[in-house]
């Protein structure tokens, strides 16, 4: 029996139709299908027409397609080769994209052009904490993050020594602060997402204030807190 049912308008679940797509749980896809969300990371990235944006995790490119037109350029990350179609669906309309079928914590982040100056992601939650520190490292001239995490990354990554948080301080938090002032922006409802995940999640959002760790203080950060949790 053929639907009468209309197809869906909504990006996401238009192409998660179109294309057949099967969200993977081994690859933690969790896809945004509210388009109210698009501008509240726009606005909280506080992005420029010369920004150029790194985003980790294409998906389906729905965040992609609203990032193109107010970017000069916008580098689409994603590992599954199955969501190629979708994503070149979503970003073929634009000259100023380029798609990276590629592993982000691979990828040659220096090798980049345009080089990155925000990094503006729905992150894979299994490589978020890797995926923040690593482009802080790599790419001095980012200079403002956005990016969707499970709550208990974001309150690792803005945790204080002598805070309500104290107990969430660690490597993330350490690393992070170092370079940059980290906050938790907000609270996002899990119906946001296709499929709904079994977590909270938060937009965290970092601004740089300097230079990051170099590579002996970053070692001496993790002996310190391998040692605290054996003591």
């Amino acid at each position: 029996m053929v639907s009468d049912r209309p197809p869906p308008t909504q990006p996401s679940l238009r192409r998660l139709r179109a294309f057949g797509v099967r969200p993977r749980r081994d690859l933690g896809q969790n896809f945004l299908i509210d388009s109210n969300i698009l501008g509240v990371i726009e606005r909280e990235a506080r992005l420029a027409g010369a920004d150029v944006v790194l985003e980790i995790g294409g998906g389906l490119g729905v965040l992609s397609e609203h990032l193109a037109p107010r970017a000069a350029h916008v580098h689409v990350v994603e590992l599954d080769r199955a969501l190629q179609p979708a994503l070149r669906d979503a970003t073929d309309p634009f000259d100023n994209v380029t798609l990276h079928v590629a592993d982000a914590m691979r990828l040659d982040l220096r090798a980049l052009r345009p080089a990155p100056t925000k990094v503006i992601a729905n992150l894979p939650y299994g490589i978020a904490a890797g995926a923040i520190l690593r482009t802080i490292e790599e790419l001095d001239g980012v200079t403002r993050w956005v990016g969707m995490v499970q709550k208990e990354v974001g309150e690792r990554f803005a945790a204080r020594a002598d805070g309500p948080s104290a107990s969430a301080y660690g490597v993330p938090s350490v690393l992070a602060q170092l370079a940059c002032e980290v906050r938790v922006l907000r609270a996002v409802s899990r119906s946001v997402f296709h499929p709904a995940p079994n977590v909270d999640s938060v937009l965290v959002g970092l601004q740089r204030t300097g230079p990051a760790a170099e590579p002996g203080l970053r070692s001496l950060v993790h002996a310190a807190f391998a040692h605290r949790r054996k003591a």
